[in-house]
């Protein structure tokens, strides 16, 4: 009976480190599926400042005369949106190069996501990434390395999600064999 008592306290403890592990979202570029940017303007109410860098690609174009616009945010549902940062007299965006903005919004903190929107005859600007020195949170970068679609908020969103019921207790082969493993040594000691 002791044996058996042992073993299920090892399957628990692999059980229960699994929930942990199970929760680790893989994050990829994607275009948001649903997006409001007039959502954003009229939720936003309280204010704070915060400096972006973005960073323009050396396998980008020269430079690009689309319009350019960012929107981030939080987790708790605090967002920033700026429908223009591009200035074709200003050469931002140019191959090679980093633009700084000061930007004030909602104060959003930490930032988890950034989505970029580019809308324009041109193919091909690539952002490298946009890093953003935020409201009460440590500097966030995120690396994008690719081309905007057009007329397409495209992006990251690595807000932190609970996991679904049903992957809350999957348990990895590799869990599954240490509980056995460690269950059976624990058997032999007792005998």
């Amino acid at each position: 009976m002791t044996k058996f008592v042992l073993f299920w306290l090892c399957f628990s403890s692999a059980l229960s480190l699994s929930a942990s592990e199970s929760e680790a979202v893989l994050v990829k570029l994607h275009a948001a599926e649903s997006f409001s940017a007039g959502y954003i303007q009229m939720k936003t109410e309280s204010s704070c400042s915060y400096l972006l860098v973005i960073s323009t690609s050396c396998s980008s174009p020269l430079f690009t005369t689309d319009k350019i616009g960012i929107a981030f945010g939080d987790a708790k549902g605090n967002q920033v949106y700026v429908p223009r940062l591009d200035d074709p007299l200003s050469k931002t965006f140019e191959q090679c190069s980093s633009d700084t903005f000061q930007i004030d919004g909602a104060c959003a903190s930490p930032i988890c996501f950034v989505y970029l929107y580019r809308s324009g005859e041109e193919k091909g600007w690539k952002p490298e990434s946009v890093k953003i020195f935020g409201y009460d949170s440590e500097p966030v970068t995120f690396t994008f390395n690719t081309s905007i679609p057009n007329d397409t908020w495209y992006g990251y969103n690595v807000c932190q999600t609970p996991p679904s019921p049903s992957s809350a207790f999957q348990l990895s082969p590799q869990k599954w064999l240490m509980s056995l493993v460690l269950g059976f040594i624990l058997s032999l000691l007792l005998l």
